[in-house]
């Protein structure tokens, strides 16, 4: 993971956390972030949404995004601002990186083969790439745990009445 506008060079703490991350927290132009399975490759983070993948509202070549990598530990580490760009199928980099992506996307169904035969027929990838210095790490992360309330959604579940086996007779 390279920093452009500072020093050209990689920037040690975005670099380490960005090899090692699995799941980022994507905030696409300063609304909540969200979770986001990833891969890390050639210095930046690749993300796959659309039909039968996860769903990243408002991630789009261009807008403006902010990426949060979590520890071990779980807790922050460090958060950065990303440059967002499309990969598409016709791209001399497509094959390579959506091979890579496949190899390490779980529970796929089919080959990593068929897997990015269909992303490039229904799905977008995005290459998300550090495009400046962190907006926070180390001292400058917050302290408290910035816990929100649960977003409103459609999806509800009925409670239920515990199952009983048997039937308990009272005397």
């Amino acid at each position: 993971m390279t920093d452009p506008t500072e020093t050209g060079g990689p920037v040690p703490l975005v670099d380490e956390a960005g090899k090692k991350a699995a799941v980022a927290w994507v905030s696409v132009d300063g609304a909540p972030a969200r979770a986001l399975w990833c891969v890390p490759a050639d210095g930046s983070l690749h993300v796959v949404t659309g039909t039968g993948e996860q769903s990243a509202a408002g991630l789009a070549a261009g807008v403006p995004a902010t990426v949060t990598l979590r520890g071990d530990h779980g807790g922050r580490i460090v958060s950065w601002p990303a440059e967002v760009t499309l990969i598409e199928p016709a791209d001399p980099d497509w094959e390579s990186v959506a091979a890579q992506v496949a190899a390490k996307r779980l529970n796929a169904p089919g080959s990593p083969a068929d897997l990015v035969r269909r992303w490039a027929d229904e799905c977008q990838l995005y290459r998300l790439t550090p495009a400046g210095p962190p907006v926070a790490a180390g001292a400058s992360l917050p302290d408290g745990s910035l816990a929100a309330p649960p977003r409103p959604s459609t999806v509800t579940r009925p409670t239920r009445r515990p199952f009983r086996l048997h039937r308990v007779r009272r005397r």
